[in-house]
């Protein structure tokens, strides 16, 4: 969460209709201050004040509504940059944490994050979930939440919200997946509650590479604002971030580069078109052209098969992964001459098969978009696996740094 940027200061009063908005962003201005703050330093009170331009009254006024929530804690003194007797500090309780979630085709995650993003329990459970209903795969990612939520509890961490991800265009705002072709899922409202029930921030409903993307930008390298984040699953996803904001453009949708279509005479795709990326660089794709037969074995089994055969240089596995390469090459080309994207971060399988697959990638996008995404600017996830559930998780965060109102009664 540490961030150094400065933030307007909010005025420490309004006319009295507007008294009650003013109080939540004062309330919000306070917490973002504490929540930005480089790890390891603890602002006091007196360093808000004179950070915001809020009066020290104010300050001391909001901070124990803060305490009182319980997403803030004391600890220590800080002498740091004060005159005379040194402040108490003020930290993100680390006793408060979040939950996120993930379903996808083959299976099922949850994990605990405190509000500082440290994790602290997390679970990925294989599943087919592919064509079953909604209803026993939220059953079972319940059965898994309650789990890690009561794993969580015996460390110290109380859980306030939740985020789940799911590989499909979302509406977070009811709860729907309007399409998740590979799940089979259309139009379909979650019941989010049954997850995890009494939750006082409740669950946030989002798109799996839009959380992975976010997840990269909180905890990749830092100075690193404008990128497309690829995840390859059994589909392929992508999440744009630019100037350090996610992007998903007017509907929310934006990013679906696993849907450029790569090639016009190709394969039907899960989506309804024709020669999707997903076609030939997904999960069952590269299997299936490399000559690994999924069926029978797990997610992990078979990619354990193919980068053994890759190891190998069997001659089907290579080509496999290399015609991948140069679709996504394709693929990300197109994306970055349109939206002036440079960078790329490769997640899922395609971090796993980066060794063989980078090659015929930066081939392909030297070919088709020379000049615009170098060889050095194609660089793996910093988040390995559970990165769409530590995404979901950040941004519930988030949200709660920028309206802690919410926990107040």
């Amino acid at each position: 969460m540490a961030n150094t940027a400065p933030a307007p200061a909010l005025p420490d009063a309004g006319s009295p209709g507007n008294m009650g908005d003013v109080r939540r962003s004062n309330l919000a201005l306070v917490m973002g201050r504490i929540a930005q703050a480089p790890s390891g330093s603890h602002l006091t009170r007196a360093q808000i004040a004179a950070s915001t331009g809020l009066t020290k009254a104010s300050v001391s006024s909001i901070v124990l509504d803060l305490l009182e929530t319980g997403i803030l804690r004391e600890i220590g003194l800080n002498p740091q940059g004060e005159r005379g007797r040194p402040g108490v500090g003020l930290e993100l309780n680390p006793a408060r944490g979040v939950m996120g979630m993930e379903i996808n085709v083959d299976y099922i995650a949850a994990g605990v994050t405190d509000l500082s993003g440290a994790v602290v329990v997390q679970e990925i459970r294989e599943r087919d979930n592919r064509g079953s209903e909604s209803a026993p795969v939220l059953a079972a990612l319940a059965a898994l939440a309650v789990e890690v939520r009561t794993a969580a509890l015996g460390k110290g961490v109380e859980v306030l919200g939740g985020g789940l991800a799911v590989p499909g265009l979302v509406d977070a705002g009811s709860a729907t997946v309007l399409a998740a072709p590979n799940l089979g899922w259309l139009d379909v409202e979650l019941d989010l509650d049954r997850l995890l029930p009494g939750l006082p921030l409740g669950i946030t409903l989002f798109n799996e590479a839009n959380a992975a993307a976010l997840a990269e930008l909180a905890r990749g390298p830092a100075g690193r604002h404008d990128f497309l984040y690829v995840s390859g699953e059994v589909g392929v996803g992508g999440g744009l971030v630019i100037r350090s904001e996610l992007f998903t453009g007017p509907e929310g949708h934006a990013g679906e580069v696993g849907h450029v279509v790569v090639d016009p005479a190709g394969s039907r795709c899960s989506c309804g078109g024709t020669g999707c990326l997903e076609t030939v660089a997904g999960q069952d794709a590269i299997f299936a052209a490399a000559g690994i037969a999924g069926k029978g074995k797990s997610r992990l089994e078979s990619m354990s098969a193919l980068v053994a055969a890759l190891a190998e240089d069997q001659p089907g596995a290579l080509r496999a992964v290399e015609r991948a390469g140069t679709s996504l090459g394709v693929a990300v080309a197109s994306t970055a001459r349109v939206l002036n994207i440079g960078a790329v971060v490769l997640g899922g399988h395609f971090a796993v098969l980066e060794r063989w697959l980078r090659p015929s990638l930066a081939e392909s996008l030297a070919r088709y978009a020379p000049g615009k995404v170098f060889p050095e600017h194609i660089t793996i996830a910093a988040v390995e696996e559970g990165g769409a559930l530590l995404g979901a998780a950040g941004s519930v965060v988030r949200s709660l740094v920028e309206a802690p109102h919410r926990l107040q009664h």
